[in-house]
C-alpha cells in the first residue's frame, strides 16, 4: 500500500517518518460470499464451506505474533459471513496483533456494528461507483444501497470506514464519483486498488484500463492528496497493487516543496515499494501461504506446516529472491533508475503476462525519462 497523505503530512511537518513494524497478513477466512464480483481473485462461491476450523485459526494466531505479524486484513470472500470472526479477532486482538476488516457492507447491521467498531481497528467498504455500476460489477441490485447504508450505520455509532475503489473498464466512469462520494459521506480514508491479474481479474485481463489512462487517474490522485491537505480535509488517500505511483508522486511533490525532495526520496527508498514476501503475506481460505494474495505460487499450508516455519524458510529461494531490495529483475526493469523505490511492483502482473515471476510489470506506466531517475 502507498500512503499517499501520510507521507505528505509527515514530510512537510517535519515528523518522524511511519515504519511498519512487522509485516501484514491478508487472510481470506472464507471462500463463502454474497457477491460474484467480476475481479475477484479467489473465485468466491457462496455455495462453497468453509475449510479451516476455528481451532486451526487459533492455534496458528501465536505462530503469526512468532512471525512478525503485526496486523491481520481479515478478507474472503466475505469474512463476516463467518460466525467465528469476532471470536478470532478477539485473539489477535490479545496477542497484540491489530486487526483490519475489508468488507462489502451487506452484513453490517444494528445487531453487529458496536462490535464491529470494538473489534477492529480499520474498516474498509468497497464501492465500485455509482449505484448501477456498482450493483452490475458486484453482481447483486441494491448492493450499492445496502454498502452505503453500512458505511452510514457506523458513522452513526461513532466508527468510521474507509471506501476501497478498484478501477476497471467497468468501474472507470465512476471514479471522480468515488471522491465527491467520500467527501459528501465524510469518510477518513479512500483507498484506490489497480487491478491485478489473478482470479477474475485474470479470467476478465479486457476489463483492465490503459497505461494512459491509468496515468490520468493517478496524477487525479495525486493532486486530490494534495488538495485535502491544503483544504484541512481529514480524507487520506492510499493507492494498492501499483507502487509505480510513489516515482509518479516523488515527481509532483518535489515541484511543490523542492527543499524537501531527498527527504521523501530517502523515506520512499525505505518504504520499499512491492512488498509481497517481505512485509506482506496472505493465507487463502485452505490454508495455503503466498508471498500476496493474487501470487501465482504457494510456499506452504497452515494445515500441514506452521506459520513461521514457512514464513521464515531461510532455504526457500522464491522468498530469498522476493526480499531483496531491489530486486533483481528483467525487461525495462533490469535497468531502471527507480527500482528502489517501486521494487519492480507486481510479480503476480508480470507472470500472468509473461509466464515469468521475474518479468517486468506489465502494467508500469512511467516514461523512459521518468525510469532513468529524477
Amino acid at each position: 500500500m502507498f500512503r499517499l497523505s501520510n507521507l505528505i503530512k509527515s514530510v512537510t511537518d517535519g515528523k518522524k517518518e511511519r515504519v511498519l513494524d512487522g509485516s501484514i497478513v491478508i487472510w481470506n477466512f472464507t471462500n463463502r460470499c454474497n457477491l460474484a464480483c467480476h475481479h475477484c481473485y479467489s473465485y468466491a462461491d457462496p455455495n462453497s464451506k468453509d475449510f479451516l476450523s476455528t481451532e486451526l485459526i487459533l492455534g496458528t494466531i501465536p505462530e503469526l505474533k512468532k512471525a512478525g505479524i503485526r496486523f491481520v486484513i481479515f478478507s474472503g470472500g466475505e469474512p463476516l459471513i463467518r460466525r467465528d470472526i469476532f471470536d478470532i479477532a478477539d485473539a489477535m486482538r490479545s496477542e497484540g496483533i491489530m486487526t483490519y476488516l475489508s468488507t462489502n457492507g451487506l452484513y453490517v447491521n444494528e445487531k453487529c456494528v458496536d462490535r464491529i467498531i470494538e473489534t477492529f481497528n480499520y474498516i474498509g467498504i468497497s464501492i465500485d461507483g455509482i449505484e448501477e455500476v456498482h450493483d452490475r460489477f458486484r453482481g447483486m441490485q441494491g448492493a450499492y444501497r445496502k454498502s452505503l447504508d453500512a458505511i452510514s450505520l457506523i458513522q452513526k455509532h461513532g466508527g468510521n470506514a474507509g471506501i476501497r475503489f478498484t478501477i476497471t473498464n467497468e468501474t472507470k466512469e465512476s471514479f471522480y464519483s468515488i471522491f465527491e462520494l467520500a467527501e459528501k459521506m465524510g469518510v477518513d480514508k479512500i483507498y484506490i486498488s489497480h487491478l491485478v491479474y489473478s482470479g477474475r481479474g485474470l479470467d476478465n485481463l479486457k476489463i483492465d484500463i490503459s497505461k494512459d489512462e491509468r496515468r490520468k487517474y493517478v496524477e487525479f490522485i495525486i493532486d486530490k492528496a494534495f488538495e485535502y491537505i491544503e483544504q484541512n480535509r481529514d480524507i487520506d488517500i492510499v493507492t494498492g497493487n501499483m507502487e509505480m505511483d510513489a516515482i509518479l508522486f516523488l515527481k509532483r511533490f518535489a515541484e511543490k516543496y523542492p527543499q524537501l525532495k531527498e527527504e521523501m526520496a530517502r523515506r520512499l527508498i525505505r518504504w520499499g515499494g512491492n512488498s509481497a514476501g517481505m512485509k506482506l503475506g496472505n493465507i487463502d481460505w485452505l490454508g495455503r501461504v503466498k508471498p500476496d494474495p493474487f501470487f501465482p505460487f504457494v510456499i506452504g499450508n497452515i494445515t500441514k506446516r506452521p506459520f513461521s516455519e514457512i514464513w521464515c524458510d531461510e532455504k526457500n529461494e522464491m522468498l530469498a529472491r522476493l526480499r531483496e531490495h531491489p530486486r533483481s529483475l528483467e525487461g525495462r526493469c533490469a535497468e531502471c533508475g527507480v527500482i528502489d523505490i517501486c521494487n519492480g511492483g507486481s510479480r503476480s502482473r508480470a507472470y500472468a503476462i509473461s509466464g515469468d515471476l521475474w518479468a517486468e510489470d506489465p502494467s508500469c506506466y512511467l516514461n523512459e525519462k521518468e525510469r532513468k531517475g529524477l
